[in-house]
């Protein structure tokens, strides 16, 4: 298998902790930006991550692959036989995909456009050092009217959903270790996918690890719901 990909894009994550979980190897691809995207678009069709290629099979999309892994690899299964609970399942997997998504992408991009460690570690891999440094040193005044665009589209009543949702999360795994079942399902790898980039786990690896969008990383309400992300990560063996 290859898996292609960005390395801190929550749907890649998604992807790694689904490998993880079914005990399978992939060769990890890294996309750059613009000419990587050519590439893959030639392999895929579509320029956006994750793609993974198994045998003969390209793949798209990290539920597509979710769904691809449970028909070729069933164990340990991530939906639940029960109709019912994999519905609700999936319907989980798809707010995390969405609502859960959207916010924690924009409230880390306003993060790192005022913490310039933030902005020069998320920049792909083969990014050249000189300008990941010129990136990081960039002033703040230079970046004001991006960070006033991504305001725009999290606005105040977005903020507060996202951290209404993510306290609620926060009791919800404080009473029971998944959040759907007896088991680790489909639904707790999505959602934990997502808190990826709100408060980077030890996979990221430095200088990311333990950093996160300030008033949500460092949010003692929210200690329980990032311990159960680590416990996910555990779980599938990403400690």
């Amino acid at each position: 298998m290859e898996l292609h990909q960005f390395r801190h894009s929550a749907f890649c994550e998604k992807v790694r902790l689904l490998l993880a979980r079914k005990g399978l190897e992939a060769t990890i691809v890294e996309v750059t930006p613009g000419l990587g995207q050519l590439e893959l678009f030639r392999l895929s069709g579509q320029r956006q991550v994750p793609v993974l290629v198994d045998g003969g099979e390209v793949i798209a999309d990290s539920t597509a692959i979710a769904l691809h892994l449970e028909v070729t690899h069933p164990e340990p299964p991530l939906l639940p036989a029960d109709p019912v609970a994999r519905a609700r399942v999936l319907l989980l997997e798809d707010w995390a995909d969405t609502a859960l998504a959207r916010g924690a992408r924009l409230a880390l991009l306003q993060a790192a456009a005022t913490d310039p460690v933030l902005r020069a570690a998320l920049l792909p891999e083969a990014t050249p050092a000189p300008l990941r440094d010129l990136v990081g040193a960039l002033p703040g005044g230079l970046i004001g009217s991006a960070t006033e665009a991504m305001r725009d589209l999290l606005g105040p009543c977005e903020v507060r959903q996202l951290h209404r949702s993510l306290e609620q999360l926060a009791l919800l795994v404080s009473e029971r270790p998944y959040l759907e079942g007896d088991g680790l399902t489909l639904a707790d790898i999505a959602v934990a996918a997502q808190l990826y980039l709100l408060k980077f786990p030890a996979c990221a690896g430095a200088p990311l690890a333990g950093r996160g969008v300030e008033g949500i990383a460092d949010n003692p309400v929210l200690e329980p719901l990032f311990a159960w992300r680590d416990r996910v990560h555990a779980a599938v063996g990403r400690g």
